[in-house]
């Protein structure tokens, strides 16, 4: 992820992951980081302090997103990165114990699926599974006072840190505003169907609802669709990279 801003997606050659290549003992434990998106599905191999030992690896989300078609899409996308010690999993929905409750923007067969333990079973490593826009926070924030993350993606995902600690099990984007929704206006469909002008103009609304909401110190915006805005971010306000959406996922390991 250092030189990741291409959203072009890898071939890899290989069909799973081995970790079969010992790690530097120096440098471990090793983290193999996921981010599962409604588009696409990233991964890159992480040192213990969540710095980058590979480069991102980069495939599309398939066509019907099931868990059988992802998990298997993750093999072929994880295998050129090899020697992890564990993994950590960013997913677009809420996460209870490693089990995947919801799956909007993904396929219906998401819920109730056991995500943390089938990657285990699979790839015979340690798994620790959260909220994609919980990683991305681990990543992103500062860990002083009110902290929030929005994710402008195929959805709007969120997150909201107190202190450095996460306030678990924030789906902002599903919570009723104006007549629908956050995600109906701020997410892939919204874009699409007010275009970029309006849609700009409906996010620095949300930024000012989710400042009186949530009285936050600091808000960071994240996800793809960060590079349609246009307009100057209050100096609270910043922009995040994709990348940090898998920096974080060393966090998933601080007991």
């Amino acid at each position: 992820m250092l030189m990741m801003d291409s959203d072009v997606a890898t071939t890899p050659t290989h069909s799973k992951p081995s970790g079969a290549h010992a790690s530097n003992s120096s440098r471990s434990p090793v983290t193999l980081a996921i981010d599962i998106g409604g588009s696409g599905l990233k991964a890159m191999l992480l040192d213990p302090e969540g710095k980058p030992m590979s480069e991102r690896e980069r495939v599309a989300t398939p066509a019907v997103p099931t868990p059988k078609a992802v998990l298997a899409a993750l093999d072929g996308l994880c295998a050129p990165l090899a020697g992890f010690d564990r993994v950590s999993v960013g997913f677009p929905g809420v996460i209870k114990r490693g089990v995947t409750y919801t799956a909007v923007n993904l396929h219906p067969s998401w819920i109730n699926f056991p995500l943390q333990g089938e990657i285990e079973k699979r790839w015979k490593k340690p798994a620790r599974v959260a909220n994609d826009a919980a990683i991305q926070g681990y990543g992103a924030i500062k860990g002083e006072g009110v902290e929030m993350i929005l994710t402008l993606g195929t959805g709007m995902g969120s997150s909201l840190f107190t202190d450095g600690k996460l306030c678990p099990g924030l789906e902002l984007g599903h919570h009723p505003w104006r007549k629908k929704t956050y995600e109906d206006y701020i997410g892939r469909r919204g874009l699409d169907h007010f275009g970029k002008k309006h849609w700009n103009k409906l996010l620095q609304l949300v930024i000012q609802q989710t400042a009186h909401t949530f009285n936050w110190d600091h808000l960071y915006l994240g996800g793809g669709n960060t590079k349609k805005i246009e307009f100057a971010l209050p100096k609270s306000v910043r922009i995040v990279s994709n990348e940090e959406g898998l920096f974080g996922g060393v966090a998933l390991w601080r007991d």
